[in-house]
């Protein structure tokens, strides 16, 4: 290059090695061999050429020349180098010409190369773009060019190269598997890389016979706007394929929708789901993996929403499953993911039950707990630890914090006041921190003493549980005391107790025992095998059960089930017994005189037979009486009306008065047969209520009518009251008639003369209520206990006295119905029977006791 060595611009070699670069290396190689061997082989030739010719020449002129060989040599030697020599000057003068001439024109082509590069550098080194060249022989990369500084490229070389720390992450990657790929294989490529300042370069690749040559290229402002926007369709082209990726390799059925509601793409759990051999398939067939219904919901749901999230339910592989959906809806079409959540359904729901459980066991207990998380708040208490401290169930469910509460027991005076309070509190809460559990005992101002143990849970938090020791302590005070007294009680009991430990022989003994076997007093201290005991005993008692006993003592029943028996001696004591299986393995029998007892017991049991088989023949009587009276007085009261009529012939006024006594006397008998006939159906549960609609006002002036002609007979006046009483209600109308006939008869029989009878209905919330009111004298209170009681008919200043049936009947049938009866009673404010039905019979069921 021309001003780098100007002087050597005028040498040959110089313009030797510029032909070199331009004429070609054979004509350089040629020119200069010839310039120098010519000068040698015209020395040569003139050697050859003058040897004969001296002795010629010394002939002719007639010398004595006497020439050897050497001399010879050496002067064909030097003739030879003088005509060299002028030959080579020659030649050399001609080279020199001709070279100066080549000089001239080397020069004016290296001004020309210069300026060429010289254009070249400036063109590279223009702020635009940089050149990375790797020669094919090394692997030392130069770089040419320059970047804008707005770029963030940086200017040092080693800095540059390293493409990742002024390059996008993405870029760099991609850019570095590019420039592999060209070295190694040649590939060439066009890349779009983006700086980490955000600014895009373009950058290609070429690879020549000797270079790899790598340029970035800066762009400009529109240059630059398309490259970003190719960057960010690479980007998400690239998140589209990993996104799809994994999607169609996740677990969980996806789907794409078009606008129209079609599938456009679905992943390979959703052709699995729908049994379907792809995704592309299920998309093309439109296979749904949700019902019409569930759809139609979505459809719905986005109109007001464009994110559903709900749990629903479809059946897949024959099984109907839970699946959490999130279907999200955009104007051009909505996706839908699909978590099977049906296991973890199921884990929730025994983890709940389980909790659930867990929570009801500890509320059970007796023993307060307390559990605190790893915060140290409250999390969970039960009833028991409420009851403890008796603090208010809106401040333990506040979940306050360990130390909170201890300084709100500390305040109000439930936990005992220490000396170092700060420092108490910190070491108790050490349990936080600690691994093994921790016991504290702590003596309560009110005199109780808990047992505090806590225990460190494996997700940090603490497990409190506080054992109220007081009643323990007490007892174990009280079962000292107790085991002195046991001796003294045992000794003065009148019952008989022995105790067998496991090998058979006798540990305890009271003075009862050895009374009621007669047995020597020192068998404890003797320690009596049961065996002897036995021989001992089986010679006093009937049917002796001391082979149970040891059997009993000494077996081997795992059940160890307790026994109940009686035994008589042969001196006619009876001996009720038990044996009772201690935990300790022990057996303790108890031994009572019942010889009195067993005695009035079966007194008491002939007497109770006699009793019954007395009752049972008294009903046979009265239903085989009833029935057979039934038809004698049918035909009575028949015949009486025969006689009563005209056509059977005239009869005299005492006869027709005698006639009309028969007939009355008939029917009140017919009635009391009846009665009795009623009751008996109803104490045999055979007799059915015939249920319908029940006209009150039907109802209640009809039983008036039946009632008429005694009310008359003692001027006594009956007022009616159904003014709130309903239109009617459901019943047998026959029975209840008959209830209401009986209530007034009783009425009139009670009632004075000239008086009144009211017989009021009303309607309550609970049924309808009637009622029957008389201004008699009442009943006493004694008598109240038995009024309800069959053929106990009392007189108490009524008229007559009747067969004592009337209130039974009016019992059985209103409790037939349901309903119950009641009477209110006293001296000076008469009687009131009150009967109550519900709206709609509750059953048919016996209501005599």
């Amino acid at each position: 290059m021309q001003g780098e060595n100007p002087r050597l611009a005028g040498r040959p070699g110089t313009g030797l090695s510029c032909d070199s670069e331009t004429d070609g290396a054979p004509r350089r190689r040629g020119r200069f061999r010839l310039g120098r061997v010519l000068p040698t082989l015209l020395g040569a030739t003139a050697m050859s050429a003058a040897l004969p010719l001296v002795p010629a020449l010394a002939q002719s002129r007639g010398m004595a020349f006497s020439v050897n060989t050497v001399e010879v040599i050496q002067l064909a030697v030097f003739a030879g180098i003088i005509g060299a020599a002028l030959i080579s000057a020659i030649v050399m003068i001609r080279e020199r010409t001709r070279t100066a001439a080549e000089n001239l024109e080397l020069r004016a082509r290296v001004a020309d190369l210069n300026a060429s590069v010289q254009r070249s550098d400036a063109l590279l080194n223009l702020r635009d773009q940089r050149l990375v060249v790797w020669a094919s022989d090394r692997q030392k990369a130069d770089l040419v060019g320059a970047l804008p500084t707005d770029t963030g490229a940086p200017d040092d070389r080693s800095a540059f190269l390293a493409f990742g720390r002024w390059l996008m992450p993405r870029s760099a990657a991609a850019l570095d598997h590019a420039i592999a790929a060209l070295r190694e294989k040649a590939v060439p490529f066009d890349l779009t890389a983006e700086t980490n300042t955000g600014v895009p370069l373009e950058v290609q690749g070429r690879k020549t016979a000797s270079h790899v040559i790598v340029r970035f290229t800066s762009l400009s402002e529109n240059l630059r706007v398309q490259a970003r926007l190719r960057l960010e369709n690479q980007r998400l082209a690239a998140d589209y394929d990993i996104m799809i990726g994994l999607l169609d390799a996740l677990k969980m059925p996806f789907w794409l929708r078009s606008a129209d509601g079609r599938l456009k793409w679905v992943n390979r759990a959703y052709a699995e789901a729908v049994e379907s051999p792809s995704g592309g398939d299920a998309a093309r067939d439109n296979k749904e993996f949700l019902g019409t219904i569930t759809r139609e919901s979505i459809a719905a749901h986005h109109q007001k929403d464009r994110v559903f999230d709900q749990t629903v339910s479809t059946v897949v592989a024959g099984d109907r499953r839970i699946f959490a959906v999130t279907d999200f809806s955009a104007g051009e079409g909505s996706a839908g993911l699909a978590a099977d959540i049906s296991a973890m359904q199921t884990v929730r729901e025994e983890f709940e039950r389980m909790a659930r459980s867990h929570a009801d066991t500890l509320d059970q207990l007796t023993t307060a707990v307390a559990i605190f998380d790893t915060k140290e708040k409250l999390r969970f208490f039960n009833q028991a630890f409420q009851k403890l401290w008796n603090l208010e169930t809106n401040f333990l469910e506040s979940a306050p914090d360990n130390a909170l509460l201890l300084d709100r027991l500390r305040s109000d005076g439930k936990i005992a006041e220490q000396p170092e309070w700060r420092r108490w509190k910190e070491n108790l809460l050490d349990a936080y921190r600690a691994v093994e559990s921790q016991e504290h005992w702590w003596h309560l101002p009110d005199g109780r003493t808990v047992r505090v143990v806590a225990n460190p849970q494996r997700n940090g938090g603490v497990t409190w549980i506080f054992e109220n020791l007081t009643e323990r302590m007490n007892l174990e005070s009280r079962y000292n005391t107790a085991v002195r007294v046991q001796g003294e009680t045992l000794d003065n009991l009148a019952e008989g107790v022995a105790v067998f430990g496991p090998d058979g022989r006798i540990r305890l003994a009271n003075p009862a025992f050895t009374a009621l076997w007669k047995l020597p007093p020192d068998i404890v201290a003797q320690k009596m095998h049961i065996s002897a005991i036995q021989l001992w005993c089986d010679a006093l008692a009937v049917d002796s059960p001391w082979r149970d006993f040891a059997a009993a003592v000494t077996g081997f029943d795992d059940e160890r089930r307790n026994r109940h028996g009686q035994a008589e001696l042969k001196s006619g004591v009876v001996l009720r017994y038990a044996i009772i299986h201690l935990p300790n393995g022990q057996v303790m029998m108890t031994f009572v005189d019942v010889t009195d007892s067993v005695n009035v017991e079966r007194a008491l049991l002939d007497k109770n037979d006699a009793l019954q088989r007395a009752d049972q023949l008294k009903n046979d009587f009265v239903q085989h009486v009833s029935y057979e009276l039934r038809s004698p007085l049918t035909n009575i009261i028949g015949f009486t009306e025969l006689l009563s009529l005209p056509a059977t012939g005239p009869l005299s006024p005492r006869q027709r008065e005698y006639v009309g006594h028969i007939g009355s006397s008939s029917a009140v008998l017919l009635t009391v047969v009846n009665d009795i006939l009623d009751l008996a159906t109803v104490d045999a549960g055979i007799m059915e209520l015939e249920i319908s609609e029940v006209r009150i006002d039907r109802t209640v002036a009809a039983a008036a009518d039946f009632i008429a002609d005694r009310l008359e007979e003692h001027s006594i006046k009956l007022e009616i009251d159904t003014s709130r009483a309903p239109a009617s209600f459901h019943g047998d109308e026959t029975r209840i008639r008959q209830i209401l006939y009986n209530l007034l008869s009783n009425a009139v029989n009670y009632a004075p003369e000239a008086s009144t009878i009211t017989l009021a209905c009303r309607r309550l919330d609970t049924g309808v209520e009637f009622s029957v009111h008389d201004d008699g004298p009442g009943m006493a209170p004694e008598i109240l206990d038995s009024v309800f009681r069959r053929f106990e008919p009392r007189i108490n200043g009524g008229r007559r006295r009747g067969a004592g049936l009337g209130l039974s009947i009016v019992k059985s049938f209103v409790e037939l119905h349901g309903g119950s009866v009641r009477i209110d009673t006293g001296a000076g404010t008469g009687t009131t029977v009150v009967c109550l039905f519900p709206f709609v019979p509750s059953g048919v069921r016996a209501a005599a006791e």
